[in-house]
């Protein structure tokens, strides 16, 4: 299987130089704010989201000190976003350690959120990188209006997949798109390129969250401080659960749908309901529909010229796809 650590090489160095460059950028003078992005830098997780700008950088001629700005702006956007979605879902943890908001409270949590926001709106201001800033201004309404959509229809428990594919489009998928174009912009791309990267990111977003919805079920234990069946635990409707009610008939969604909304904190009726998710062709399905978008996300390289850079983010598509966390 393929490691991200092998993926990520050609571009090792560069992603040491950011985190020193990235805690530099965060840096204040208000002793609890440094104290709680001491804590959130510190679980970094894999850094995904800086790694394909970086990476689209190199497969375009190679990463700048613009990149570096690029990469920090989606990053801190990302960050925020977590932060911000641990409060709306009151979760305890995040990676494995007590979330900001278990250990400072949710005003905290949000207000270090907003601080992130606003710093990668700063930093791109200050450097000037106005195209940037379009990008990712666009991407955090996308994100903002995709996160409504799927509260207010997973409240209704009525998600047809297609819907389901236009919220993960406008979560996953678009930021990882605007990833690989600010790598391209900041390598002074051309707009064909530009346009072939932002599809790459695109595709390769879907597929990263269909494998994160399977992993949900085919996950042993716990990764990365998520417990299994988390997302059945949340009641939240993803692409396995809409197939699987699909395929039911109208009494064997009605007991399931109950079972869900009474039980859910049991892990005894988790197990049940996850296993008849799978049996019902729910995981399968997903499973397939990560490796077409795996595929379209290969496509969309075809044409840029050969370098260790774009072999890495063809490597990405099956990391993305092929994960255990």
């Amino acid at each position: 299987m393929t490691t991200l650590e092998e993926v990520l090489e050609p571009i090792a160095s560069e992603l040491r130089a950011f985190e020193r460059y990235i805690r530099r950028v965060v840096r204040t003078s208000v002793p609890l704010l440094n104290l709680v992005l001491w804590y959130v830098l510190r679980q970094k997780g894999k850094r995904v989201r800086p790694a394909l700008v970086m990476l689209s950088a190199a497969a375009c001629g190679g990463v700048s000190p613009r990149s570096f700005v690029g990469a920090a702006l989606v990053e801190l956007l990302h960050t925020a976003t977590l932060l911000h979605d641990d409060v709306v879902d009151e979760s305890p943890q995040r990676r494995g350690m007590p979330s900001v908001n278990a250990l400072w409270g949710n005003a905290v949590a949000v207000l270090v959120g907003d601080y992130l926001l606003a710093r990668g709106l700063l930093l791109a201001m200050e450097h000037q990188e106005y195209e940037i800033l379009h990008v990712t201004s666009d991407v955090v309404r996308r994100m903002s209006a995709a996160e409504l959509r799927h509260l207010q229809l997973n409240r209704k428990r009525r998600l047809e997949e297609d819907t389901y594919l236009e919220v993960v489009r406008g979560k996953t998928a678009a930021l990882f798109a605007s990833c690989c174009e600010i790598g391209a912009i900041s390598a002074g791309a051309d707009g064909w390129v530009r346009e072939r990267l932002r599809a790459y990111g695109e595709a390769l977003g879907i597929a990263f969250q269909l494998r994160d919805d399977v992993l949900d079920y085919i996950a042993a234990g716990t990764l990365w401080g998520k417990p299994r069946w988390q997302d059945l635990r949340e009641r939240k409707l993803t692409l396995p659960v809409v197939i699987a009610l699909k395929r039911m008939d109208a009494q064997q969604r009605r007991r399931f749908l109950r079972s869900w909304r009474e039980a859910a904190r049991s892990r005894k009726t988790l197990q049940v309901l996850a296993q008849q998710v799978v049996h019902y062709g729910g995981v399968e399905y997903t499973l397939e529909h990560a490796r077409f978008y795996a595929e379209q996300a290969r496509q969309a390289l075809q044409g840029l010229p050969p370098s260790s850079a774009r072999s890495a983010l063809e490597g990405f598509v099956d990391f993305a796809v092929e994960r255990t966390w």
